[in-house]
This record gives structure tokens, C-alpha cells and sequence, in this order.
């Protein structure tokens, strides 16, 4: 092809069309066509300053709308007219740099490049514009389309710390509903991201109901469903979804979560606000798509009704059926060891689960997620709520779990349970980072709160 006295080999051809996908506008100038170019060079640059300041500078920001349905969708249509934008300048590139008709040779040899690299830039977009929708689709599944009032500008209307309740749930065969053998309480400071996790062993017992149809039902504490039940903490959650009277107006798979979320804020004199359940088997699924969870063990574990297996002390990395017998066994050991394993688990998934591995494993996690995790986190609060978990990664997180012999779990005194909780939340770290304990952090109790990452080390 000529352009006045230019003409162009394959060589150039491909060089020109190459350049103008790294630099939109490089083959118009080429040709004489340089206001074209250089409109096309502004725009390019403009579009990949905006892209870049807005990962870097407003990275939270960014990653807050990426959990709002209306962006999700607004992103993949954006990622659409883009993608097509940039094959249209790559394919009119090569239109004014390509080789003569005569020489047949070279137009297929730059036709095919080109279409190479349009597949190139189109990929990746259309990639990106389905995690769009699988995250669109996560979010809808997850959270719920209630929308929580928000005062002014503060998300928390003036809250200094939110309480969540984080329940791992057992629904496993042979075993009739829902037992939440965890249950841990995560305070934040809503300023700065400080944690404190309150863990309550599942067999409690005596506890103390809300006020209302449950106090009325059992005014000397919950005493299970009859005599051939013992009457524990993880027995609450079914209770409730068997018995609606128990909590009035709720609707079915939101009976359990209300009336434990009632009931823990009575056990720990703090009101909690949300939940969030994890199903066992469905944890072993987010595990297994992060392609597994590194953890330290400090003794040998040994697993299963017939000790058919044991983890080997070390660092090592655990798939998730290693990461659920980790949190879940109690052989040779009880309740309150495992409990600390369990905060130790998620410490670690929740520090491991970086942004390159969640990219990598996206749709294996999004479809474990939907079927692992329930919470009543309303959507519009999840932009408020990427804002503070920012904050928490960098901040100090802190332990205090009640149990033996810091509790009688037969016979709890409520009083100290809400005064180590209120004394916890009133101490404030002096140095932020981690801080080691002066003794191990021993899984028999804690009288004061202890640094979770040194705890699991």
C-alpha cells in the first residue's frame, strides 16, 4: 500500500500496527494522518492515567464499587466498549499500514497478526467483564437487598466499634440440623480497624436468653429440646429455626442467626450487629480453590472416629479436607483446643487470601463462597465495610476466648464473662503491630486478650 510516496512492507506493517495497540494513534501519524494520531495519543494516555491513579491512589475506593451491582454492570459494559474500541484502532491500523495487493504474502502473514492481536487485547477484557458478573452475582446471592439507614457521612451513624458474629456451622450427615460449634464475636474499631475476637466455647450451658418468648420459655437459661438434649450454646440456632414462636416475625433461615446474635449480645454485654455463617464442608471448598491454606502445627493432630489419619507437626500447606480436620478435631485433644485452631485457620486464610490467588481461583471461589457462606450484611453497607477491613489488615487483632479455666462452662459466671469483655475493649493496644506474649498463649483460657498472630505461631 502507498501513502503519497510511503509504502509499507510486512515488516513495518506489523511493526506500525503493534505500536499503535501500545500507543493508539503511532500507524495514523505514519501515514500523515497526525490529527487523528494525536487525538487518538491523548485519549490513549488519558484513559491509562485514569485507569492507573485509580489503582493506585484510590485503590480502596475502587475495590468498595466493585461490590455494588450497578457498578459491577457499569464496569463490564465499560470493559466492553473498550476492548471493542482498542481491536477497532488496531484493525484500522493495519488498514492504512498493510501490504500492497501485490504482495499477497505479506497481507495474510499481517492479517493473521492482527487478528492475533486483537484475540490479545479481547481476552483479558472479556475475562474481566466475567468476574464483573461473577462477583455481581456473589454479591447478590450473599448479602441481602435490605438497605441499612446511613447517617450523614459516617456508614456506622457514630458507632466507635461494630460487632459481627462470625458462626462455623456443622450440618453433616447422620446429624440432624444445624450445630454452630463456632461461635466468635469480632469487635472493630470502626476508626481504626483494631480487633479484638471474643470466642465462646459451643457447650456453654445455662446460658442466658434474650428477653421476650425465650426468656419466658426458659427463665433459668436454655435447657435444649427436651431431656435427651444437653442444653449447649450450638444447640441455639436450631432451636430457633424449629420452634418460630421463639423469635416473632422472622422469617425461616433467619430465626437461628437473629435469636444466637440476641442471645451472644446478652453473653457478652456488647450488641451485635451482623453475622456471618461459614458452612465446614463449604470452608474445605474455599480452601481447596485458593489451592490451600499454609498453617503451623504445633503437635501432631490426629483425626477421625477411628484415628484413621494424623497432620504431622510443622509448617505445611493443608487442602481443604486437612484445613477442616485442623479445626475440627478434638482427638486427643477437646473443645477448647480446637477452638484455638479454628481462629487460627482463619487468621491465616484471611491473611493468605491475597489478590493474585482470589484472581487466579475467582470462579472456583465465587461458586464456593455462594455455597459456603450466609450473613445478613446488607449490600449498600459493603462499601463502608471494604473501607474498614482495610483497616483491620493493618491493624492489631486481638483474642479473648472464655473458656476453662477462666469459665466453667457447666456453670458460667455471666458477670465476668461481660466485665473481661468491657475491660478487653477499654484497653487499647499503646504500640500498633504485633506484639508477642511473654508466655505461650495457651488454649486453656486467657486472662487477657493476646496478638492472634502471635498466638498461631
Amino acid at each position: 500500500m502507498t501513502t503519497g510516496d510511503r509504502s509499507f512492507g510486512p515488516g513495518a506493517a506489523i511493526a506500525l500496527t503493534l505500536g499503535s495497540a501500545f500507543l493508539w494513534g503511532v500507524a495514523h501519524v505514519a501515514t500523515d494522518r497526525r490529527k487523528t494520531g494525536f487525538a487518538l495519543m491523548v485519549t490513549h494516555v488519558l484513559l491509562l492515567a485514569v485507569v492507573i491513579t485509580a489503582v493506585t491512589a484510590f485503590g480502596t475506593q475502587v475495590l468498595a464499587l466493585a461490590v455494588q451491582p450497578f457498578w459491577l454492570t457499569a464496569l463490564s459494559v465499560a470493559l466492553a466498549v473498550v476492548a471493542l474500541a482498542w481491536s477497532a484502532v488496531i484493525v484500522r491500523s493495519f488498514l492504512l499500514v498493510r501490504p500492497e495487493p501485490a504482495n499477497s504474502a505479506g497481507r495474510v502473514l499481517t492479517t493473521a497478526f492482527t487478528a492475533a492481536l486483537c484475540a490479545l487485547v479481547l481476552a483479558p477484557t472479556a475475562y474481566a467483564a466475567r468476574l464483573a458478573y461473577l462477583s455481581r452475582d456473589v454479591v447478590d446471592s450473599i448479602f441481602t437487598a435490605e438497605m441499612t439507614p446511613i447517617v450523614a457521612d459516617d456508614p456506622w451513624n457514630g458507632a466507635t466499634r461494630i460487632n459481627f458474629l462470625l458462626i462455623g456451622a456443622d450440618s453433616a450427615p447422620g446429624r440432624p440440623g444445624v450445630r454452630t460449634d463456632s461461635v466468635t464475636v469480632a469487635s472493630v474499631d470502626t476508626a481504626t480497624g483494631d480487633t479484638t475476637l471474643f470466642g465462646l466455647p459451643r457447650n456453654l450451658e445455662q446460658v442466658q436468653m434474650p428477653r421476650g418468648p425465650a426468656r419466658q420459655r426458659f427463665p433459668n437459661g436454655f435447657s435444649g429440646d427436651g431431656p435427651d438434649t444437653p442444653g449447649l450454646l450450638n444447640e441455639i440456632f436450631q432451636y430457633a429455626e424449629d420452634y418460630p414462636e421463639m423469635v416473632p416475625g422472622v422469617r425461616h433461615g433467619q430465626r437461628g442467626p437473629t435469636l444466637l446474635k440476641q442471645t451472644v449480645s446478652g453473653i457478652l454485654g456488647i450488641p451485635v450487629t451482623y453475622y456471618a455463617m461459614v458452612d465446614m464442608k463449604g470452608f474445605a471448598q474455599i480452601i481447596d480453590a485458593m489451592g490451600g491454606v499454609k498453617v503451623t502445627i504445633k503437635q501432631p493432630i490426629v483425626y477421625g472416629k477411628y484415628r484413621e489419619g494424623h497432620l504431622a507437626a510443622g509448617t505445611r500447606k493443608l487442602s481443604g479436607q486437612e484445613a477442616l480436620w485442623f479445626g475440627r478435631s478434638r482427638t486427643d485433644s477437646d473443645d477448647y483446643v480446637r477452638m484455638g485452631r479454628q481462629k487460627c485457620l482463619l487468621y491465616a486464610v484471611a491473611k493468605q487470601a491475597d489478590p493474585v490467588t482470589v484472581l487466579n481461583s475467582f470462579e472456583k471461589l465465587a461458586a464456593a463462597t455462594k455455597r459456603a457462606i450466609s450473613t445478613d450484611v446488607p449490600k449498600n453497607l459493603l462499601p463502608p465495610l471494604i473501607e474498614l477491613s482495610d483497616r483491620v489488615k493493618d491493624a492489631r487483632i486481638r483474642s479473648l476466648s472464655f473458656v476453662p479455666p477462666l469459665i466453667n462452662t457447666a456453670s458460667p459466671d455471666w458477670s465476668l464473662i461481660r466485665a473481661k469483655v468491657a475491660k478487653a475493649l477499654a484497653d487499647r493496644p499503646a504500640v500498633r503491630g504485633p506484639a508477642r506474649p511473654k508466655a505461650p498463649a495457651a488454649a486453656q483460657g486467657y486472662d487477657r486478650p493476646i496478638a492472634l498472630d502471635a498466638a498461631c505461631h
